[in-house]
């Protein structure tokens, strides 16, 4: 059996990049969800500070996960974070106790 896994990734841009960071985020939606290890991925924004950028994803594996983080727009994202983000990403993975068949 898989574990499921789930990544809440709270982004916090520079108020200069905050736009840019977004359409990072955007653009990463189509490429991530066809990953074959992907069930989700959904970006949002914060309704009260619009600079926190929040990525929801959930995954079949954390092997899943780190495939992600190999891809070349995930990792060109990555190369870019001191320069668009005001403090490091904070990332909370979590276990899904009623994973998916």
């Amino acid at each position: 059996m898989t574990t499921q896994l789930t990544l809440i990734a709270r982004l916090t841009a520079k108020p200069e990049h905050s736009e840019t960071l977004g359409e990072s985020l955007r653009a990463m939606i189509a490429p991530t969800t066809r990953e074959e290890g992907c069930l989700g991925y959904i970006v949002h924004r914060d309704n009260n500070d619009p600079n926190i950028w929040i990525v929801y994803e959930t995954w079949v594996s954390h092997a899943a996960l780190e495939f992600h983080f190999a891809q070349p727009y995930t990792a060109s994202l990555l190369a870019r974070a001191s320069d668009i983000l005001a403090k490091e990403a904070e990332m909370t993975y979590a276990t899904a106790m009623n994973p998916r068949s």
